[in-house]
């Protein structure tokens, strides 16, 4: 047998406009690109770097995951692989990163796309398209712009403005003109900027302009205040920051109507099947998301497209460049490429 060999590559990814959210503001990150070779067959990996202070970036990753293989896994199931990491204290960041390597190694070895390695078939739902936190002016300039390059049938607007809830209400206004305009469908995000009261209003506001469902309107920790939230709910209410791996699921069951899934979250392909199934198993809608990502991780993503009620890959239409090509935006679906693996490359790459 073969042994395995990691590479890594860095690459900064600048972002065509940065993404404001409640919780800061990014212009763009460092990303993490993992090759691993196994039984001489290479997959790709992709780390989203994050700017908080304490999180994952290419640094973390890197030591992470060369202390893992340097213990020895080429022996190991990607499964085994996968708690083995765990277990070391791996980031998810990280371990999405060699996770969707290993598979992309694996389905390029048996000659087959990952999503028919997988079972399912090569569709999807449309994705949403998301513009971020900013005034109204700019949301309605943005939103237009994106709408109109990428034919996206769905708007996610950031909401939680640190400025309140009336800030809110004007740049969620900018953004509705434009997408009736467009006749497209209005998704939000709270990325947890609202407190309970807040929250309550705001919820109540969105259920009469349309919305079809907000997600994560409280922060996490908060997790205690979404059975009151939940029981007067005007509109679905869908959870991602307090929602991480499969185990947390149960917990949550009783007081959301769905879950939000990303692979930099969960730690990839391998933990996100569970979650999507446990999701099921408990009657909750499923999405699936994205942490400023390029194509190689979107792409991944996209070839479990067909489990997920609702779908936002699109973190790659918002790089300047995006420094992959993989899943193809076609009437508004991201699908994953009909290739062996999931299909895609750096655009520099050799093979």
């Amino acid at each position: 047998m073969h042994a395995m060999r990691i590479r890594f590559r860095r690459l900064y990814l600048p972002k065509r406009y940065p993404l404001a959210i409640s919780r800061g503001v990014s212009a763009g990150s460092e990303n993490l690109f993992v090759e691993v070779e196994r039984e001489g067959v290479v997959g790709l990996g992709e780390l989203a770097g994050t700017n908080v202070p304490g999180g994952e970036t290419c640094d973390t990753g890197v030591r992470q995951l060369e202390a893992l293989v340097d213990g020895g896994i080429e022996d190991l199931s990607i499964q085994e692989i996968w708690v083995r990491a765990r277990e070391q204290g791996v980031g998810p960041r990280a371990l999405a990163a060699l996770d969707m390597a290993l598979w992309d190694a694996f389905a390029r070895g048996c000659g087959q796309p990952l999503w028919r390695l997988f079972g399912l078939p090569r569709k999807g739902v449309p994705t949403s398209i998301t513009v971020g936190i900013n005034p109204a002016a700019v949301v309605r300039e943005q939103a237009a712009e994106m709408l109109a390059r990428t034919g996206c049938r769905f708007l996610k607007v950031k909401l939680g403005n640190p400025l309140g809830a009336e800030a809110d209400r004007e740049a969620f206004a900018a953004a509705r003109e434009v997408a009736q305009a467009a006749g497209v469908a209005l998704r939000v995000d709270a990325n947890g900027g609202w407190e309970l009261p807040v929250a309550e209003t705001m919820l109540r506001w969105l259920a009469d302009r349309g919305v079809e469902y907000v997600e994560q309107p409280l922060p996490q920790g908060s997790e205690g205040l979404l059975p009151r939230l939940f029981a007067r709910r005007p509109l679905p209410i869908f959870v991602d920051e307090s929602c991480h791996v499969a185990a947390d699921v149960p917990g949550l069951a009783a007081c959301v109507d769905g879950v939000n899934v990303k692979l930099m979250k969960c730690g990839g392909l391998t933990e996100a099947l569970r979650l999507v199934a446990t999701a099921r198993a408990h009657r909750l809608a499923t999405m699936i998301g994205c942490m400023g990502e390029s194509s190689v991780a979107i792409s991944a993503a996209a070839a479990l497209g067909a489990l997920f009620d609702h779908i936002d890959l699109d973190s790659h239409l918002n790089l300047a460049p995006d420094p992959a090509r993989g899943a193809a935006l076609v009437g508004g679906v991201v699908l994953p490429p009909d290739a062996p693996g999931h299909g895609a490359c750096l655009t520099d790459a050799d093979t």
